[in-house]
């Protein structure tokens, strides 16, 4: 057995230290790298919208709803199947075979991706023209074709690092890849004249498709001298080959079909606003306020638990291959527990601060409201990302991708209907039915398999804590008579965050039994 899996445990009941320091440690090194990769890409985002507008930015989101599709066929479920497939050798002793794992990843993901990449550099006319009804897409789409055979092989890398808990190093490439990214699009964009949409977002297509490029050599670079501390490959390659396409296959299938499904619901989104009465540029100025500068916000905190629902994933695999399921009930119900209380703090912050985000960060009293009509969205919307993490450590990838993929279909289809009468609060409640329909069938599975157990008492003394939360707060700002430029809006969002944590341990949302484990995995 590898050394560095001995190390890792889980929490259970008694207080005992179950879950190791590896795990520990990469969950804070992957959260604090993602929350610097989210925060850079907040504020690119901002400077996106006040260089390109909101028509600007539906245009770009237009034109990554395709290159997502794009992408999708590329990876073909490579990056789960490295992670899995790497656990899998490390938990039976046979590292060796580690080197073989990735040769036979890499070829599979070089494969689709250059062919993900020819079909999409060949059909960008066709999709900007006829499709989707907007040349502009057309130069974009063909820049960001370039990238794809690097992202497919980088996340062969990404999994192979999840795998193996070294996490640093995956955080490594993602951060260069988004300094690389941000730093080319603002240099070109600067050269780009004020209302050429097509440039502008052919300049960020570039940036994107340079951060890719530079991202895979890093990760490669890392990779070669990482690789070494493994030996001969073992007698028994246990069909690695074979295993491989039984892991992805059905994952790349079910990944075609979700993400076919989002990508065309995504591209029906500004024609449904046009037929609602708004005009081309009113449909893709609305469309871009909700995916280009609302979801960046509400989503910005998940970074958090979305670094523990990737790390989980091979932490519930070796745990589950050892039949230890009292760890595995005992660890999800704890991370959904925590989860739950941070996501009811994240919902109470955005409802208290919305007119000041919107306003501060986008100028923007319409991107305010919809930041306080989606803010109770956000536990579900956590809860579910965690859930799914859970799901996939467990071996449930494809009910999760089935789940999925009926959730799309439903979207779609209410797009259709709800977007023509209801226009933009249609589409908003097509994220509340769609996120909770999705958790709700999730959480089903989970609780099925790892004997969930949560309490509405939990719930409701997590939600006494944000309504006084939200109301100190709101009193200490106004006798202070606090500014809400950028400074007000960090320390009054600071301010939130002490009065909410310190009223949830009043209110015993978390109990001492739980303080006590959670502790003994810092110590």
């Amino acid at each position: 057995m590898a050394t560095g899996l001995r190390a890792r445990r889980f929490l259970y009941p008694g207080g005992e230290k179950v879950k190791g320091k590896r795990l520990l440690v990469n969950t804070i090194v992957l959260t604090m790298s993602s929350l610097l990769l989210r925060s850079i890409g907040l504020i690119f985002q901002v400077f996106l919208s006040r260089k390109m507008g909101a028509v600007g930015i539906g245009l770009f989101q237009l034109v990554m709803s395709v290159d997502m599709f794009a992408a999708t066929i590329a990876i073909s479920g490579i990056r789960f199947t490295a992670t899995r497939l790497v656990s899998e050798e490390l938990g039976s002793g046979r590292e060796g075979n580690v080197p073989q794992v990735m040769r036979r990843c890499l070829i599979y993901a070089v494969l689709f991706g250059c062919a993900a990449s020819s079909a999409m550099f060949l059909m960008a006319g066709t999709l900007a023209g006829n499709v989707v009804g907007d040349s502009r897409m057309e130069l974009p789409l063909r820049i960001l074709s370039t990238s794809l055979p690097f992202l497919s092989a980088g996340a062969v890398f990404g999994g192979y690092f999840t795998g193996v808990c070294r996490i640093g190093k995956s955080a490594a490439a993602n951060i260069s890849e988004q300094i690389c990214k941000v730093a080319v699009s603002v240099l070109l964009m600067s050269r780009v004249r004020d209302g050429d949409t097509e440039m502008m977002c052919s300049a960020v297509a570039l940036g994107s498709a340079s951060g890719e490029i530079f991202s895979f050599f890093v990760a490669l670079t890392l990779y070669i001298f990482d690789r070494k501390r493994y030996g001969k490959a073992c007698q028994s390659e246990s069909g690695i080959t074979g295993r491989i396409l039984k892991t992805a296959l059905p994952l790349a299938a079910s990944a075609y079909t979700r993400t076919a499904l989002s990508t065309v619901h995504n591209l029906m989104i500004p024609s449904g606003l046009r037929r609602s009465g708004a005009s081309a540029q009113g449909a893709l100025a609305g469309y871009g306020t909700i995916h280009g500068m609302v979801f960046p916000v509400i989503t910005f905190p998940s970074v958090i638990f979305s670094s523990v629902s990737e790390l989980i994933v091979p932490e519930l695999t070796e745990e589950q291959v050892r039949g230890r399921n009292d760890r595995i009930a005992s660890s999800a119900n704890l991370l959904l527990k925590l989860c739950l209380i941070f996501s009811i703090g994240i919902m109470g912050g955005l409802i208290c601060f919305a007119g000041q985000l919107g306003e501060v960060l986008f100028d923007s009293r319409q991107v305010a409201e919809y930041i306080k009509l989606l803010a109770p969205l956000m536990p579900v919307m956590y809860l579910d990302s965690v859930t799914d993490g859970m799901l996939r450590g467990l071996g449930q990838q494809l009910y999760a991708m089935r789940v999925n993929i009926v959730d799309s279909i439903a979207s779609t289809v209410l797009i259709y209907f709800l977007l023509p009468p209801f226009a933009i609060y249609g589409y908003i409640f097509i994220l509340y039915a769609s996120e909770i329909f999705n958790f709700a069938l999730s959480m089903g599975r989970l609780a099925g398999i790892a004997k969930i157990r949560q309490h509405l008492s939990d719930i409701i003394k997590s939600g006494a804590a944000v309504f006084c939360a939200i109301n100190f707060t709101r009193v200490i700002v106004n006798i202070i008579g606090m500014d809400m430029g950028i400074l007000g809006l960090v320390i009054g969002i600071t301010l939130y965050a002490a009065i909410y944590t310190a009223l949830v341990f009043i209110f015993s949302a978390i109990t001492t039994g739980e303080v006590r484990r959670i502790f003994s995995a810092i110590k």
